[in-house]
């Protein structure tokens, strides 16, 4: 395994189970302890890892992912662009969609919402990288209805770009406010055709599979995908 993404906000959980949604008692800086011990163990395993951060900056709170590769270096930041309703303690993101090289690939992050956007906003950004780490905290519906069915492949198709989405998990135990993650983690290939995935009312899983850079285009690199429970 050469790099591994986590799902939102999956070291504190995305809302409490009493409703509470804001996060801000979580936040820490970036060289705050959290990402202290994914680097730590990054070093360890010699695995990059991109792990989400409630990140605070001054007087802003950013809901976030930051990757470091198999050496404990950050090599990539990520601000949630587009918070959910619900996240009223997050400040919109500011550092755009920036592409970085990690294992020999051209990363780059959309977080949860953002992939309703990330197209038309940071379309450039998509065409130059070989993969995008798409974390979420992606809630199901009463219809259990999953809009990344159609959402994913059409992003890696228009793109030729892999996909790996960590999503957040169905609860162990209901409580009268737990929102259940939709689950299903997956990960597509730059043709957006599905190559691996948790399977469906799974609490926690690991999805893994090799993913071709662009259409044709060598056998690519491995990529995990963590779901947590929520």
């Amino acid at each position: 395994m050469q790099l591994a993404l986590l799902p939102e906000a999956s070291f504190t959980g995305y809302v409490s189970g009493r409703g509470n949604f804001d996060l801000r008692r979580f936040a820490e800086p970036l060289d705050g302890p959290t990402l202290a011990e994914v680097a730590a163990l990054a070093c360890r395993s010699g695995v990059a890892i991109a792990a989400p951060l409630i990140e605070v900056d001054g007087a802003c709170f950013y809901n976030s992912l930051v990757l470091v590769d198999g050496e404990g270096r950050r090599v990539g930041h990520w601000r949630k662009r587009h918070p959910w309703l619900p996240e009223r303690w997050a400040s919109e993101g500011n550092l755009g969609t920036p592409v970085v090289e990690v294992v020999g690939l051209r990363v780059t992050a959309a977080i949860c919402f953002d992939i309703h956007f990330v197209s038309e906003e940071a379309g450039a950004s998509l065409d130059a990288a070989d993969v995008l780490l798409f974390p979420s905290a992606w809630v199901d519906s009463p219809a259990h209805v999953d809009l990344r069915r159609k959402i994913l492949p059409a992003v890696a198709r228009r793109h030729r770009i892999g996909v790996v989405n960590a999503n957040w998990g169905p609860p162990r135990q209901r409580t009268l406010h737990a929102l259940a993650g939709q689950g299903t983690s997956r990960i597509l290939d730059a043709r957006g055709r599905l190559v691996a995935s948790a399977a469906p009312g799974a609490q926690a899983a690991v999805v893994r599979a090799t993913v071709s850079t662009g259409p044709g285009e060598g056998d690519g690199d491995e990529a995990q995908a963590r779901e947590e429970k929520a």
